[in-house]
């Protein structure tokens, strides 16, 4: 029996972390995967069983899994970043979030013919998008302006708004009670205790890491102690309360201004992968073949009222005054698939209800995971289709990813940017993003090799990768990192420094091509930039052509870039040599100083 144990708990974290890496590989939406792997352990094969592996402890590891989702969901919240999407992110997780709560609550009540309470908290739960299932569908679509940023954004925004929308409706069923009087007391003390535990815990921890009481070895494992301590107590005080604390506590940890806490974000975002693939295979595998098999007419339209009649209802409204273009709202309105916090919160109240005696209390979470399924399939299956079609994502986009936010990285990026092609600069240094951000630059600020850099370095517009530090090893790792967005051909790093026992030789295999030149390095860069170059767009003609533009500015101009009359935008590669044609545009590294030299007769 102990040996069946342990098979089978070894078995859901295999099972998770082998469907995160299938999906990765495949480029699918990985909640997908770990629901089909999920329902093939449990209610298809039997193999999997939570109810009997787990027993009475289920409740409780499902709670304290959601808990820690949500604290690293409020983790990834930066207030002061909302200012810069506009009114539309606000609208949508306030104004939204009520006509998508209102619209699958009614439609919950005539379609499943739900108690009014149950299906009430249906459609709180499944107002939730989340990070989790956003964040791959943006990273495949590509969507330019706009769009991309404001769905980015609420996804983030609207996890723990949904949550704790979902655990106040939660409150009043506990209550038993509709009156005005009783609602306003259950929500007063979920917010008093909840949101001031959650405050409270936040800075005993930010005080505890600014007087340095924490060695760094135990800081993650002290910060994983305090969430479940306070998930924990705020509970205690006032039932189901405690998401709403650790999700305060995670927001007020993230925008402190006091301590770096930056290493507990990236262990919360580790931990949160392992969690999600073991959630998700569990709750899965929790649902009774029955429930599946159910699944019909009714199942559909539930599904179809979520994606067209309250998405695109809640997006009406909020943009209705918006400079948003049609086309772009008409995207906005087609991305809206349900994530993991939809399934684990609906699991967890399904399972204290059932315990109070809700005999429909289990539709709550096999509606939820059709729900998820549907929107997922839907959205992940069509919405790269559906932006090309608008023309808000670029099938072949053509801007510019650069790694490294230096001066003369900057001037490039800025001659590019001025030129119409999307550009991002990526720089751990502030001083370089502080810079980039003057010169109005979009930038990421955080290494290029940061957990979840892919992930939230917004791509819309971006189809390469430009390599250009000082340091040749980070720029054969982010070639590295960024292979399988952007493909090998679009690839790029700066040539290496010299080295006279050749062991760069050894490991071309895993460069990228090199760029402006062979001989072209940071070095040669940044002493160019140094003596006076700068970054010149040319565009040639018949009466002045590529020889003659060498023959004013000599061998020392470096092409960069050629833009051909269609647009697009080519790299110079020491692979590839150019030949800019009349009627291209020709964008290099030239010293006008040089140029005088070559013709003493100019005008500087």
């Amino acid at each position: 029996m102990s040996e069946t144990i342990v098979v089978q708990v070894a078995a859901i974290i295999i099972i998770g972390v082998a469907a995160q890496w299938l999906a990765w590989r495949l480029r699918l939406p990985s909640i997908l995967l770990l629901l089909l792997l999920g329902f093939v352990a449990g209610p298809f094969t039997g193999f999997l069983d939570p109810k009997e592996l787990f027993g009475d402890l289920l409740l409780p590891i499902v709670s304290m899994c959601v808990a820690l989702i949500l604290f690293e969901g409020g983790l990834s919240l930066r207030v002061a970043d909302l200012p810069a999407v506009g009114g539309i992110v606000r609208n949508l997780v306030s104004l939204g979030v009520l006509i998508t709560w209102s619209v699958g609550a009614l439609a919950a009540y005539w379609i499943f013919d739900l108690p009014v309470e149950l299906a009430i908290l249906l459609g709180a739960i499944l107002v939730v998008t989340g990070p989790t299932v956003i964040g791959p569908l943006l990273r495949h679509i590509r969507p330019v302006g706009t769009a991309g940023p404001i769905l980015r954004w609420e996804g983030i925004v609207i996890d723990p708004i949904g949550a704790l929308l979902a655990v106040l409706v939660f409150e009043v069923i506990l209550s038993g009670s509709v009156q005005p009087t009783s609602i306003a007391l259950a929500v007063l003390r979920t917010v008093v205790i909840g949101g001031g535990l959650g405050l409270l815990a936040a800075a005993l921890l930010t005080l505890l890491l600014a007087r340095h009481a924490i060695p760094d070895f135990l800081q993650n494992a002290a910060s994983l102690m305090l969430v479940l301590a306070v998930f924990t107590a705020s509970n205690h005080f006032q039932q189901e309360s405690g998401l709403l604390a650790v999700t305060v506590m995670g927001i007020a940890l993230a925008n402190q201004k006091f301590v770096d806490v930056r290493h507990i974000v990236e262990f919360k975002e580790n931990l949160r992968v392992l969690l999600i693939a073991s959630l998700f295979i569990l709750l899965a595998a929790r649902l009774p073949r029955a429930d599946l098999a159910r699944v019909g007419v009714a199942e559909v339209i539930f599904v179809a009222v979520l994606v067209l009649v309250a998405r695109p209802l809640a997006v009406a409204a909020c943009t209705l005054r918006s400079r948003l273009t049609f086309k772009e709202r008409v995207f906005l309105a087609w991305v809206a698939p349900r994530g993991v916090v939809a399934a684990a919160v609906s699991s967890v109240f399904a399972l204290r209800l059932e315990k109070l005696g809700h005999q429909d209390a289990h539709l709550l979470v096999s509606i939820t995971f059709i729900a998820i399924i549907g929107t997922v399939a839907i959205y992940g299956l069509t919405s790269g289709w559906v932006a090309r079609r608008l023309g808000v994502a670029d099938p072949n986009p053509q801007g510019v990813l650069f790694v490294g936010a230096h001066a003369w990285a900057r001037s490039v990026a800025a001659a590019l940017k001025d030129k119409g092609y999307a550009v991002c600069l990526v720089d751990s240094n502030r001083e370089n993003i502080a810079a980039a951000r003057m010169a109005g630059l979009p930038t990421y600020a955080d290494s290029i090799l940061a957990e979840y850099a892919i992930e939230e370095i917004y791509l819309g517009g971006i189809g390469r990768i430009l390599a250009v530090t000082p340091n040749d090893w980070v720029n054969v790792l982010a070639v590295q990192r960024f292979r399988p967005v952007f493909g090998r051909a679009q690839c790029f790093q700066l040539s290496p420094r010299k080295d006279p026992a050749h062991k760069q030789e050894r490991h071309k295999y895993l460069h990228g091509r090199r760029l402006f030149g062979e001989a072209v390095t940071y070095a040669t860069l940044a002493q160019r930039f140094g003596t006076g170059a700068t970054v010149k767009a040319t565009k040639l003609t018949d009466s002045f052509d590529y020889q003659a533009f060498r023959a004013m500015y000599g061998e020392g101009a470096i092409p960069l870039f050629v833009i051909t009359e269609k647009g697009a935008l080519n790299v110079v590669t020491a692979d590839q040599p150019i030949e800019p044609a009349p009627g291209q545009t020709l964008i290099s590294l030239v010293n006008e100083r040089e140029r005088d030299d070559h013709h003493p007769g100019s005008v500087r």
